[in-house]
């Protein structure tokens, strides 16, 4: 019950912000310069509450994901398995707390500077102030130029904001996190291989061969299982983030360009703030398609490299197993039609510099 109260309460200030934003821009002003400025906000709380619809929809996927990692840990038994596996989920800390700092500095000072600034009109002999909001608000519904209404509407609008700020980082905290718990569990799994081959010959080494490698099968499994929960688990997100991120970073690339001339520093510096923010989205999600990859195919490179010339041949033989397992690649997707990488990163960047 709590958790429906939670939904309705997010979805209602975020639909408070996005409906009067939205009618504002298609019926009531009708400078196309101040509706193209609209777009970028009202964009950003859209991504956010398609972020959340997907996240919710996935909620069995993201708990079987969370389950699988606590499996993992409660498994892993030598010490230094549990360093690699710490060391990775401390990056994917990071990479989660630097983008939270990031997005919530960069779109609050946004609220922040349209929030206390004013927009100063001239009719006839007299100059009317007209206070203005983060988002534009459809002046049918209420009139957001007097006081307390504008006051409200300003701290419902923030609420929405951070609510939306929270989605957006937490989706790409979520990938961020199980990303580099895969990491981990492969880097277990190098280290499984290296140690393959002892300096035991005789029967009893074969013997603990046959069963490390039996491990090894086992585990290189369950990661490749992993990574394809993780897959299913992020897709739309990864498209929703891919789409809105390129979209608003084009539209503050305008916002700069139109508003350079007058020399507004608070303005430029937040759109700055929200430019690399966005950036580091896009980046985050690419890098780790492309991390992802790299591991699964560097299994049979080290597969390979183990010294398996020095195994009986029918247990050599059960490499190649693992070297044509690791030539199909699960690769992360936005929406199944982008593949994430480094490449489809540079492939965004030269689209914005382009436009």
């Amino acid at each position: 019950m709590l958790s429906h109260g939670i939904r309705f309460t997010c979805y209602s200030l975020i639909a408070f912000t996005v409906i009067p934003s939205v009618l504002y821009i298609f019926l009531e002003d009708q400078d196309v310069d101040i509706r193209v400025k609209a777009i970028g906000p009202v964009s950003h709380w859209l991504m956010g509450a398609m972020n959340y619809l997907s996240l919710l929809l996935r909620g069995s996927e993201i708990r079987r994901c969370i389950e699988h990692m606590e499996v993992d840990w409660q498994l892993v038994s030598r010490t230094e398995d549990r360093e690699v596996m710490l060391r990775n989920a401390k990056f994917g800390r990071f990479v989660a707390g630097f983008c939270a700092v990031f997005m919530h500095c960069g779109v609050f000072s946004y609220s922040m500077v349209k929030g206390m600034s004013s927009l100063v009109i001239v009719i006839g002999n007299q100059t009317v102030t007209i206070p203005r909001l983060p988002c534009p608000f459809y002046s049918n519904f209420l009139d957001t130029t007097v006081s307390p209404t504008n006051q409200i509407v300003l701290m419902i609008q923030f609420l929405s904001g951070f609510i939306v700020n929270s989605i957006t980082v937490g989706a790409c905290s979520l990938a961020a996190v199980f990303a580099m718990h895969a990491c981990g569990q492969f880097s277990v799994l190098f280290l499984w291989l290296n140690e393959l081959v002892g300096d035991d010959d005789g029967e009893e080494g074969y013997r603990s061969v046959e069963y490390k490698l039996a491990n090894i099968v086992q585990h290189h499994l369950r990661v490749l299982s992993f990574v394809s929960y993780i897959e299913q688990v992020m897709y739309q997100v990864c498209l929703v983030q891919l789409v809105g991120c390129t979209l608003n970073m084009c539209m503050l690339g305008y916002y700069s360009i139109t508003e350079w001339n007058t020399e507004d520093t608070k303005n430029l510096m937040t759109y700055g703030i929200l430019f690399v923010s966005m950036t580091f989205n896009i980046f985050i999600i690419c890098y780790i398609g492309e991390l992802l990859s790299e591991q699964c195919k560097k299994v049979g490179e080290t597969a390979y490299l183990t010294e398996w010339y020095r195994l009986p041949q029918k247990t050599a033989l059960s490499l190649v197993l693992i070297i044509s397992r690791s030539s199909v690649v699960i690769k992360m997707t936005a929406g199944k039609l982008i593949e994430l990488s480094l490449v489809t990163f540079g492939d965004v960047s030269l689209f914005i510099s382009i436009n």
